[in-house]
C-alpha cells in the first residue's frame, strides 16, 4: 500500500471488524446460549478482539498523520461500538480519504 492514504487501512479494518462483530452476535452468542457451544464465543470473541484493538490503533495513526478533530475521532469510536456503525460511517470516510495528509517529521 505505497503512498496510501492513512484513512484506507483504517476503513478497511473497520469493515473487517464490524463483520467480526456481527458473526460473534449474530452466530457465535447464539450458537452459545441455545446450542450449548461456548467454544464459538472464545474463538470469534479473540478473533473479534484483536480486530479492535488494531482499528484502535489504526485511529490513532490517522489522529495523528491528519486533521481530524476530536469529535470526528469520537465518531468513528462510537461508529465501531453498534453493530452496524462502520458500514454506515463508511460513506462518510470515503470523502475524508481525500483530504490531504499531515507530513510527518521523520520524512523532512
Amino acid at each position: 500500500m505505497r503512498n496510501s492514504h492513512p484513512v484506507t487501512p483504517l476503513r478497511h479494518i473497520a469493515l473487517v471488524e464490524g463483520v467480526s462483530f456481527l458473526i460473534l452476535l449474530g452466530i457465535a452468542m447464539p450458537l452459545k446460549y441455545m446450542a450449548g457451544m461456548p467454544m464459538a464465543v472464545k474463538v470469534v470473541g479473540w478473533i473479534h478482539g484483536l480486530l479492535f484493538v488494531l482499528f484502535c490503533f489504526a485511529l490513532l495513526r490517522v489522529m495523528m498523520s491528519t486533521s481530524w478533530s476530536f469529535g470526528r475521532s469520537a465518531l468513528v469510536f462510537i461508529a465501531s461500538l453498534l453493530p452496524f456503525g462502520p458500514f454506515l460511517i463508511d460513506r462518510r470516510m470515503r470523502e475524508w480519504e481525500k483530504e490531504p495528509v499531515i507530513e510527518e517529521a521523520a520524512e523532512k
